[in-house]
């Protein structure tokens, strides 16, 4: 069942509708995990994992053949304050060379089997700068769920969603700061590579965004504070969970994204594990408080959904495991 949202009260609707994981499925999964030729819990947390797979998928014996990795971009106002260590035009020569190949997250898909959609949002049109007033209005934020909502492949089976565009470690900052009160230092990483000093300002203006937009609820701080990329993920995040494809979340700006659906409606990330813990400073901090366990831990700091689809084949693993290992009855092999 599809559902259309044109403004941010249906998408807090849609939201609130969305499915559980099925319950028959669950439980027939345990009970199949429960007979596989090894000891109990002897595969760790890939057990956990295969469940959790298969409550979403509704079936006890799950495969994962068609993942997509999208990775959306935006350009962000914000970066008329100096905050990141590369200029705005970056972003549009970074999908450009997703586009043609070259980037990591390329080879990353290829090696896990994924398939990668990019989408640039309005790169010529940046959002507006959060420390004077609302990144978004509402037609530009829905504009944004909208084609992450729409940017997902009813057909795939896993989804991992990512972004480029810079000056949007800022907006997660801010976002999350938001969110999760604290100070300002508390939120704020060296993002694109920038030194001390580049880090106080980006404080600073992480401060100035927050005295600038009141919003403390979940979606319309990814209005004021946000950017494009970020409210697309979102989009595909919460389209994912309609359609009961698990998401595997990428770094500090997916978490980000992710928390303002979070902060929207409880559970609202019960389909979603946590590809990996990035050396974003804050990002092992935000998946503390959304309850995420980490699947990796790489030092890895780039986004463009390459901590996502790296953990692509962890949870590969784990369902092959729980899906095609024999039972001890299939083996002829004693269960003691």
């Amino acid at each position: 069942m599809s559902q259309e949202f044109s403004n941010l009260a249906e998408f807090r609707a849609c939201l609130a509708a969305a499915p559980t994981p099925d319950a028959a499925a669950i439980s027939a999964a345990e009970e199949r995990n429960g007979q596989l030729t090894k000891p109990p819990g002897a595969l760790g947390r890939l057990e956990d994992l295969a469940i959790w797979y298969a409550g979403w998928r509704g079936t006890a014996r799950p495969q994962i053949t068609a993942p997509q990795v999208i990775v959306f971009a935006g350009n962000h106002g914000v970066t008329a304050q100096g905050v990141s260590a590369f200029p705005a035009e970056v972003t549009a020569q970074m999908v450009l060379n997703f586009e043609h190949g070259g980037a990591a997250i390329n080879q990353l898909c290829k090696a896990a089997g994924a398939k990668l959609a990019v989408h640039a949002l309005d790169l010529d049109r940046p959002t507006a700068d959060f420390t004077e007033g609302p990144a978004m209005d509402e037609a530009d934020v829905i504009a944004a769920l909208k084609a992450g909502w729409d940017a997902v492949d009813a057909s795939s089976d896993l989804l991992v969603v990512g972004e480029m565009g810079i000056g949007n470690t800022t907006a997660g900052a801010a976002i999350l700061n938001a969110l999760f009160d604290g100070a300002a230092e508390d939120w704020v990483g060296r993002g694109t590579g920038v030194d001390d000093a580049g880090l106080a300002n980006k404080a600073r203006v992480v401060r100035e965004g927050l005295a600038a937009n009141t919003a403390r609820e979940g979606l319309e701080v990814l209005r004021c504070l946000g950017g494009r990329e970020l409210a697309a993920m979102a989009g595909a995040i919460a389209r994912a969970r309609q359609l009961r494809i698990p998401v595997i979340l990428d770094g500090f700006i997916a978490t980000a994204a992710a928390a303002t659906l979070a902060a929207e409606e409880t559970g609202a990330l019960d389909h979603v594990v946590a590809g990996h813990v990035s050396a974003e400073a804050a990002h092992v901090n935000v998946l503390k408080k959304l309850g995420k366990e980490p699947l990796l831990a790489m030092n890895m700091r780039l986004g463009e959904a390459s901590g996502g689809a790296l953990a692509i084949n962890i949870l590969k693993s784990a369902v092959a495991c729980h899906s095609g290992m024999a039972t001890f009855a299939e083996a002829g092999v004693a269960d003691g």
